[in-house]
């Protein structure tokens, strides 16, 4: 394929097969989504009915009202919310920027430094929790909302800095040397030339930090032991009985946990739209 269409000597059996592979492909995405907002409008007593309509015949929302009545759930989005943003604000902050010193400044130590981030990334995060969880307890951090962002942000910036600087690296330098002749500093031709140029890198370096944090569950269980303070992945685990477990209203939480997401995918969308090979002087 050229762009969005199909080159002439395509054939017809390589269209078609094409198109089944994406087919399913959206099928296996969409339907437990689906799967979930049936449950989330059916009544409690006709939770496990035959119908396949995704909008059952008796549609009802009162499992999104009794999720808020029942559970705390206003709180466990707030919390989440907090958390996540600052986890992105600053994962976003040192991420571009050290990014951008990878990129274009060389200094002793730069490969080091570049394959050290890259190893932390073999490692996984349930690995480094006892360590990490001690640190916290010798600082007297525990149930810190503080605390459980500076996790998450050090877990995600290995891969955003990798991200960035291969974002950066196809910007060509000469554009940063003309404002340099012009008299701008550094900084201002970071922030008024670069940056703007490096916005779909940036935002999903912004969509994949939130997304870590929001979704997370084994560190906030762990850090956040406080009844008060959990975070919505916590909450949502304990809507699950031990013996019983009300589907409905655990269904609709968690299509409420996806909003957020939701919305900050759609409003970073026109900067994803680009992609992360669009040249910076195309056009």
């Amino acid at each position: 394929m050229k762009g969005n269409r199909f080159n002439r000597s395509d054939s017809l059996l390589k269209i078609i097969l094409i198109y089944a592979v994406l087919i399913v492909a959206c099928i296996c995405s969409v339907y437990p989504i689906l799967n979930i907002l049936t449950i989330s409008l059916r009544p409690a007593n006709a939770l496990f009915s035959k119908s396949l309509s995704i909008i059952p015949a008796n549609a009802t929302l009162d499992n999104f009202r009794q999720a808020f009545i029942q559970y705390d759930m206003l709180n466990w989005l707030i919390h989440s919310l907090i958390v996540s943003s600052c986890a992105c604000v600053f994962s976003v902050l040192v991420s571009v920027t050290a990014g951008y010193g990878f990129s274009r400044f060389e200094f002793k130590g730069k490969k080091m430094g570049l394959s050290l981030i890259l190893v932390t990334q073999m490692f996984p995060l349930a690995m480094t929790l006892l360590p990490l969880y001690l640190l916290i307890i010798n600082l007297k951090m525990t149930n810190s909302y503080f605390a459980l962002a500076v996790i998450y942000v050090s877990t995600s910036i290995p891969f955003n800095i990798w991200m960035m600087k291969g974002y950066f690296d196809t910007i060509p330098k000469s554009l940063e040397e003309s404002a340099y002749v012009d008299g701008a500093s550094i900084f201002r031709s970071f922030y008024q030339i670069i940056l703007p140029l490096a916005k779909p890198s940036v935002a999903l370096t912004a969509l994949f930090s939130f997304m870590g944090a929001w979704s997370e569950y084994i560190v906030a269980s762990v850090i956040i032991n406080e009844a008060g303070k959990i975070t919505l992945p916590v909450g949502l685990v304990s809507m699950q009985g031990q013996f019983s477990t009300a589907w409905g209203i655990y269904s609709a939480g968690a299509l409420i946990t996806a909003v957020p997401v939701m919305i900050l995918f759609i409003s970073l969308s026109k900067y994803l739209v680009g992609g992360l090979t669009v040249g910076s002087v195309k056009g």
